[in-house]
């Protein structure tokens, strides 16, 4: 991790992560253009729940906890992610406070993505700042279609009785929330 990241590492390691596949090499030195380079310790956060989404982030090495806080309990991982991971995309796109929390484990290296740089080129019409946020779009269905899987799954191993409303509510929330194709 202490070893320099040179733009030749970034331009290949780029080219190989899905997210990025579909730029030119002119599109792609556009993009690495607003990018940040950001080290971290093992344990060092990234930013919190609620936190303002001022950027959005590639892993180049390491591995990063996304958590949660509960009404339940206490914070709770939801997500490890590794390298050629993204994060921070949701609030990049919509405006919104942070969803989650995140935290490297062990050290990490991260390709920043600050979201007035990023916001600055799709209002320029940037055809790499488009086919991202295409890219991101994908991303976030395929979330999506594991997470109604997962509820699915949930709510066809609940008895009929006696979490019979639990089964109903959960169906309802499932049928609502679900995109269908």
């Amino acid at each position: 991790m202490d070893t320099p990241v040179t733009l030749e590492h970034v331009i290949g390691f780029l080219l190989e992560t899905p997210l990025f596949e579909a730029l030119e090499s002119s599109e792609l030195a556009e993009v690495v253009g607003i990018m940040q380079v950001q080290r971290l310790r093992d344990g060092q956060r990234v930013f919190s729940e609620g936190d303002e989404g001022d950027a959005w982030y590639v892993i180049f090495d390491g591995e990063v906890a996304v958590s949660r806080g509960s009404a339940f309990g206490p914070e709770r991982t939801i997500a490890l992610l590794g390298t050629r991971g993204i994060f921070g995309e949701m609030a990049v796109l919509d405006g919104s406070a942070r969803s989650a929390g995140v935290v490297a484990r062990g050290g990490a290296t991260l390709f920043r993505f600050p979201r007035t740089d990023f916001q600055d080129l799709v209002e320029a019409g940037s055809l790499a700042a488009y086919k991202l946020v295409y890219a991101m779009a994908r991303v976030l269905c395929t979330r999506q279609r594991t997470i109604t899987q997962q509820l699915s799954s949930v709510i066809e191993e609940q008895p009929a009785e006696p979490k019979g409303a639990l089964k109903a509510s959960l169906g309802d929330m499932l049928d609502t929330y679900s995109v269908s194709e």
